[in-house]
């Protein structure tokens, strides 16, 4: 039984979660970056690899094993059903990835997971806090598209109407980080972190 605090980290597109992660990780605790390592094992997951291909077909991957993105946006990232059963084949696999990967921190008093969709996959259940990183959806946005130079305001438009509206994130979370680039971030990281290392 793995009795580690295990804190997820979520927020709207642009909101900062990558950063205040990158402060965590400066202090010594390991982060699971769960999209990442969902991407990698859309190619180097052999079960995940065969329901893909059953689902969606040979199509799906080029010859040479990597992921064929170029057809899924077309045939499956385009429509919300296929999406969703994308989705429904991937989380599970990056749950067993998850749970493998906390097996191996050891000496460390907790780990943090960060997800863009920790409450919309369900698996913030399995964890025992969640920051979210909130900031104003004009902020994010313009992040965004800076950061995105292949991204348009109506794009951006459509993954946040994908996720899980920020006012019920900030009504889920259990610490919230605000980064709208007037209020500090590293004090607020600091704080959780004295937080989180002296639960025993």
């Amino acid at each position: 039984m793995n009795t580690r605090l295990q804190i997820g980290v979520t927020g709207g597109i642009g909101s900062g979660k990558s950063v205040v992660c990158k402060i965590f990780a400066q202090l010594g605790i390991p982060v699971y970056d769960a999209d990442s390592h969902a991407k990698a094992l859309m190619t180097t997951d052999g079960i995940l690899v065969s329901q893909i291909k059953k689902e969606f077909g040979d199509l799906s991957y080029h010859a040479d094993g990597s992921l064929n993105r170029e057809w899924l946006s077309q045939h499956v990232f385009s429509n919300e059903a296929r999406l969703e059963k994308l989705n429904s084949l991937v989380h599970p696999r990056v749950a067993v990835d998850y749970e493998n990967w906390v097996g191996m921190q050891t000496e460390v008093p907790y780990v943090l997971k960060e997800a863009a969709l920790l409450f919309e996959s369900g698996s913030f259940r399995l964890l025992d806090k969640i920051i979210v990183v909130s900031a104003p959806e004009a902020i994010r946005q313009e992040r965004v598209l800076k950061r995105d130079k292949h991204r348009t305001v109506e794009q951006f438009r459509e993954i946040v109407e994908k996720q899980l509206p920020e006012e019920e994130k900030l009504k889920r979370a259990d610490y919230i980080i605000v980064n709208d680039d007037v209020t500090p971030v590293i004090p607020q990281v600091l704080k959780l972190h004295q937080e989180f290392i002296s639960v025993k």
